[in-house]
């Protein structure tokens, strides 16, 4: 059973990473480029579907590596997951505290109503976001060597 929850962790934590990277590395890149106001109404739609969803994600991953971390902790790696759970707290604190309130006023903009910093705000929220993804990784990747 301990291994089954090793491998379903490693996978959620794993999806999670590639679709932050993905945020970051694609998605953004190939919003920059679309003419006028599309990119910035690509990024509001975004943020409300992954806004949605991401929550649990991140906390679901938290759980899980959390409960790996106990169920295991007589077992090889144990300690590689307590680092691995405590690099995903920082990945929803930095969420809850830096990312997310940017994130919920910029799901609502349209070229209409944006204030005029609102590049500004993104460029900041793209600067935690790269962070953020770097901890993610660092914590999948210490899941996957607490497997082998």
């Amino acid at each position: 059973m301990l291994n089954a929850l090793e491998v379903f962790t490693t996978v959620v934590v794993g999806l999670m990473v590639g679709v932050e990277f993905s945020v970051a590395f694609v998605m953004n890149p190939i919003f920059n480029a679309l003419p006028e106001d599309s990119g910035q109404l690509g990024r509001a739609h975004g943020g409300r579907m992954l806004g949605a969803v991401m929550p649990f994600w991140y906390l679901g991953s938290l759980v899980l590596a959390a409960i790996w971390a106990v169920a295991g902790r007589h077992h090889d790696g144990a300690g590689l997951v307590v680092i691995a759970a405590g690099l995903l707290i920082v990945s929803v604190i930095m969420s809850i505290l830096l990312l997310v309130p940017i994130n919920d006023r910029g799901k609502t903009r349209t070229p209409e109503n944006r204030p005029a910093d609102w590049k500004e705000q993104l460029d900041r929220w793209n600067r935690w976001h790269y962070v953020r993804v770097a901890v993610i990784i660092a914590a999948f990747t210490l899941l996957a060597t607490a497997l082998t």
